[in-house]
């Protein structure tokens, strides 16, 4: 006896849940179909190597502005490689990079950062 009294309130609220019209139950949002529009962002940069000087010029033609980095791997094990110090590349703006080892150069990369 007691046990049909306690089913009595769950079995009106399940059957007051299954009666709801379907527009009225919840649902996952589903996207338009229409992709994300991505932020564009980074600055395009080009490098150039002269015996063991190098120069990168960063051009930011974005909103948002970049913090870029000269990185140098130089190819001898003794001489030290550099990272330059971080410059903020605003929007329409265009930065200077430059950095050297002591004898040859093995790889120029830069690096990008994001600033809020």
């Amino acid at each position: 006896m007691r046990l049909s009294r306690s089913l009595a309130p769950v079995t009106l609220a399940v059957a007051l849940v299954l009666s709801l019209p379907y527009d009225a139950m919840p649902h996952a949002r589903v996207s338009d179909g229409s992709p994300a529009v991505p932020n564009p962002f980074g600055a395009a940069c080009r490098t150039t190597v002269h015996g063991s000087h190098v120069t990168a010029y960063c051009h930011n033609p974005y909103v948002d502005t970049d913090r870029v980095r000269l990185h140098i791997e130089c190819a001898r094990w003794w001489d030290i490689d550099t990272d330059s110090a971080p410059a903020d590349t605003e929007p329409a703006m265009t930065v200077r990079l430059t950095g050297r080892c002591w004898k040859e150069v093995r790889s120029v990369w830069i690096s990008h950062q994001k600033v809020r």
